[in-house]
């Protein structure tokens, strides 16, 4: 009489963790690499800091003009036409949320007004601007 073998039903998890350490290593080495950020030289002031419960839409406005949108995450360019549908369906869906505005101190202040004016036009009933705080040298 023949004993049969009982089937190994066993998941061999050895390559899974071979993929998952090869993986982490590329994400270790591309998340420096990313450009999460708009390079913006905010003008400084003596304003009071302002606390936000909820994570608000930031409109970055670089030196040469151009826009630049993050909605919870890293910064895209887009333009102005963009900018209005893209905070229009997102205002609709968040009617409170809070919209800053940074632009760089060599932007000229009407193109500043002109993202302000898009933002409200959207929907948007809180609409900042964002600064730097004042230095020591400059106090």
């Amino acid at each position: 009489m023949r004993r049969k073998k009982k089937t190994m039903a066993e998941i061999n998890v050895v390559p899974y963790i071979d993929v998952t350490l090869v993986l982490l290593i590329i994400f270790m080495i591309t998340t420096p690499l990313l450009n999460l950020g708009v390079d913006v030289s905010l003008p400084e002031s003596a304003a009071n800091t302002v606390t936000i419960e909820e994570e608000p839409v930031i409109i970055n406005i670089d030196a040469d003009g151009n826009l630049f949108l993050s909605i919870g995450g890293e910064f895209e360019p887009i333009d102005e036409q963009q900018l209005s549908l893209k905070l229009a369906a997102f205002i609709r869906k968040n009617k409170d949320v809070p919209i800053l505005i940074g632009a760089d101190r060599k932007v000229d202040y009407g193109r500043a007004y002109e993202a302000m004016v898009v933002a409200q036009q959207a929907g948007a009933t809180k609409v900042g601007l964002i600064s730097d705080p004042l230095s020591m040298e400059n106090k």
